[in-house]
C-alpha cells in the first residue's frame, strides 16, 4: 500500500531544518473523485433494489409485523457477528494496515451494493428457471449456478475498485485478500439476514439450524471465495506482465465462482440426504475450506514481512534505521508493541518504516518491468518522515 497522506511538515524553528520536504502530490486523485463517484452511484441503486425486495415486498405481504419481526432478529443474530469476524483480516494485514476508509468502502459495497444487484438477478433467473423446469430446480439453478457467477462478480467490483481506482493503496496479494474479506464479510452479513428471516418464519428450531451452518460453519465461506479475485488482482500488481495482468483477475474470478459453486451444489445434496449430508459433506469441506484459507494467508502474510526486511536492509546498512527497529516492524505484533510503548506516534513510525519498505518494492518491480511508478516520489519523503519521528521520540525500538 503506496503511502498517500502527506507527513506533517517539519514545523519552523524545528531542530532538525535539514528535512527535504514531506509533501507528496497525489497522483490518483482524479482517479479516485471519480471512483467515489461510481461507487455512490452503485450504493444508491443497490440498497434502492435492496429496499425494494426486503421492505417494499414484506410491507406488503399478508403478514408485514411478521415479516419485519424475522429481518429484526437476523439483523440482530448476523451484524454483532459480521464485527467479531472482521477482527481477523484486521489481524493479518499487521505490517501495513489499510486505511480504514478503503475498508469500510469494501464492506458497505458488500452489505448494499453487491446484495442489491445480486439478490434482483439471482431473484429473476430462480423464477425463470422454475417457471420452464419447476422450483426445485429452479432453486438449484439459482444456487449453484447463477449464484456464484453473479455474486462474485458484484462482490469482486469492489475489490477491482481499489485496485484501479485507490490504486495506492493496493500493494499486492495480502492486500487484494484483506479488501475480498471485507466486502465478503459485508455480503454475508446482509445475507445472513434474510437467510435468518426466512428461517425464522418457519420455526425457531430451522433458525438454530440455519444459524449454526451460515454463522458457525460456514461464516468464512464467502471470503474465501472472494479471495480468490483478490489474489488474482494481487498477482496482476505485483507483475510487470503484460499477460499475467490480463489472465490472473480472470482466473481468480473463476476460482471463486468455482470454491463458490462447490460449496452450494455439496449444500444443495446434503440438504437432499438430510442430517447425514452436514458430517458426510459439509463438514469435511469446510475444514478443507477453512485450512486452505488459513495457510494461504499465512504463507502471504510471512511473505510480505520477509518482502518489508529485504528492501529495508539497505537503510540499516546505511544508518537510516537501526537494526532493533526493523527487527521490531517486522516482527509477528510490532504495531501492537510500538502502540503500547509509543502509542500513536509509535505506530505511525512502524507504518512509515513499512511504507518505505514496500515502496521500494514497488519501484525495484518497476525498474525490472521497465515500467513507471510514482513509488520512487515516496522513498525520501519516507526516510524524512523516519528521522521526523525519531527526532519526537517515536521510535519504539
Amino acid at each position: 500500500m503506496h503511502p498517500q497522506h502527506s507527513p506533517a511538515p517539519v514545523a519552523p524553528g524545528h531542530a532538525n531544518r535539514s528535512l527535504p520536504s514531506t509533501h507528496i502530490e497525489d497522483p490518483y486523485r482524479t482517479r479516485k473523485i471519480v471512483g467515489g463517484i461510481l461507487w455512490l452511484l452503485g450504493q444508491i441503486v443497490g440498497l434502492a433494489l435492496l429496499v425494494m425486495l426486503f421492505v417494499l415486498l414484506p410491507a406488503l405481504s399478508a403478514n408485514p409485523g411478521q415479516a419485519f419481526f424475522g429481518m429484526a432478529v437476523g439483523a440482530s443474530l448476523a451484524f454483532p457477528a459480521m464485527c467479531v469476524y472482521l477482527t481477523f483480516p484486521r489481524l493479518l494485514d499487521r505490517y501495513d494496515p489499510e486505511p480504514f476508509y478503503a475498508l469500510a468502502l469494501c464492506l458497505l459495497w458488500g452489505a448494499c451494493a453487491a446484495c442489491g444487484f445480486s439478490a434482483l438477478i439471482n431473484s429473476g433467473v430462480d423464477a425463470a428457471v422454475a417457471s420452464v423446469a419447476g422450483a426445485e430446480w429452479g432453486n438449484t439453478v439459482g444456487a449453484v449456478v447463477s449464484a456464484p457467477l453473479v455474486e462474485e462478480f458484484w462482490k469482486g467490483i469492489a475489490v477491482v475498485g481499489v485496485f484501479y481506482f485507490l490504486r495506492n493503496e493496493f500493494d499486492g496479494v495480502v492486500d487484494g485478500i484483506i479488501y475480498a474479506t471485507f466486502t465478503a464479510i459485508g455480503f454475508a452479513a446482509t445475507e445472513n439476514v434474510i437467510y435468518y428471516a426466512n428461517a425464522l418464519s418457519e420455526d425457531p428450531q430451522a433458525l438454530a439450524f440455519t444459524f449454526v451452518i451460515r454463522g458457525v460453519i460456514a461464516p468464512w465461506g464467502h471470503p474465501l471465495y472472494t479471495s480468490m479475485t483478490g489474489i488474482g488482482l494481487g498477482i496482476a500488481r505485483e507483475s510487470h506482465r503484460t499477460w499475467v495482468k490480463l489472465l490472473a483477475p480472470l482466473m481468480g474470478y473463476g476460482g471463486a465462482v468455482f470454491l463458490h459453486a462447490l460449496w452450494n451444489g455439496s449444500a444443495t445434496l446434503a440438504d437432499a440426504m438430510g442430517a447425514s449430508g452436514i458430517f458426510l459433506l459439509l463438514l469435511p469441506l469446510w475444514l478443507v475450506f477453512v485450512a486452505a484459507f488459513v495457510i494461504i494467508v499465512m504463507v502471504l502474510v510471512v511473505r510480505r514481512g520477509r518482502i518489508i526486511r529485504e528492501h529495508l536492509l539497505d537503510e540499516v546498512a546505511l544508518g537510516h534505521l537501526s537494526q532493533k527497529e526493523l527487527d521490531l516492524v517486522c516482527s509477528a505484533f510490532g504495531g501492537l508493541v510500538a502502540w503500547f510503548r509509543k502509542g500513536g506516534k509509535g505506530t505511525e513510525f512502524v507504518r512509515a518504516v513499512a511504507r518505505l519498505g514496500l515502496s521500494k518494492w514497488h519501484t525495484a518491480r518497476a525498474v525490472r518491468g521497465q515500467n513507471k511508478t510514482f513509488s520512487m516520489d515516496f522513498i525520501l519523503p519516507l526516510r524524512a518522515k523516519i528521522r521526523e519521528l525519531r527526532a519526537q521520540g517515536a521510535s519504539p525500538a
